[in-house]
């Protein structure tokens, strides 16, 4: 069983050596390629302001957050959550320093994250895979044929679910989110699928012969297709 979680986060500014805090976090849940709807999606109080540059990207207020929980109020089950799970982040450098720091904000001692999970980093992926083009995440979804329409500013949630997509497509198989699991099934059959060779000598297939009604209809065809030029199955018989 493989078990990914796509994550994503938002923050409060762009360093946390300079005290910025994670404000979101969106992790979606995939098992063997297909998406098990076992999710998360939290906001954390972030005890600061946050920096107007970060605000214009993903539009999350200080007001907004000030009922949140704090980062010490979920970090044990979100541990819980991803440890043993293999992490799919983009840009993964940025949100597990984040991590790293919140953690260690908590307990000077603690491990570093991909001490629990092991790690993809999706942004060098695609660097390796499409080298010279854009690979921001929604230059990924125009080049994979993902729907971003509704994406007007970062969120965590909806990024990860993006990325999951994207993933999914840049690795082959699963193209997109399924509703069901029949779904998901189908899709996995085909991206399972082998080869059989077959010998004729194992095939019956039967041949219906055309009636005598078909085949006038037939030859009438093809005298309408002599009129408008040549028609060469007419030439030769």
């Amino acid at each position: 069983m493989t078990r990914q979680i796509v994550l994503d986060t938002e923050t409060t500014g762009l360093q946390p050596e300079e005290g910025h805090r994670i404000i979101e976090i969106g992790a979606v849940e995939i098992i063997d390629r297909r998406f098990t709807k076992n999710d998360r999606h939290i906001y954390i109080n972030p005890e600061r302001p946050i920096d107007e540059g970060a605000f214009k990207v993903h539009g999350i207020s200080t007001q907004f957050l000030s009922d949140k929980p704090v980062f010490a109020d979920i970090a044990g089950e979100f541990l819980d959550y991803i440890q043993g799970a293999e992490l799919i982040i983009h840009n993964a450098p940025f949100d597990l320093n984040f991590l790293d720091h919140e953690y260690r904000w908590l307990n000077k001692n603690h491990s570093k994250i991909h001490h629990y999970c092991g790690v993809i980093d999706t942004l060098a992926m695609a660097r390796k895979r499409h080298a010279g083009q854009r690979n921001s995440l929604d230059a990924l979804c125009k080049r994979y044929d993902i729907n971003n329409t509704h994406r007007q500013l970062h969120g965590a949630r909806l990024d990860a679910l993006l990325l999951a997509e994207v993933f999914l497509r840049m690795t082959g198989g699963q193209n997109s989110l399924f509703e069901t699991p029949s779904a998901a099934i189908s899709e996995k059959k085909q991206t399972t699928t082998t080869l059989q060779i077959l010998s004729s000598e194992k095939i019956n297939i039967p041949v219906i012969l055309a009636n005598k009604a078909e085949e006038q209809a037939h030859a009438q065809y093809l005298e309408k297709m002599q009129k408008k030029g040549e028609c060469l199955w007419i030439k030769d018989n």
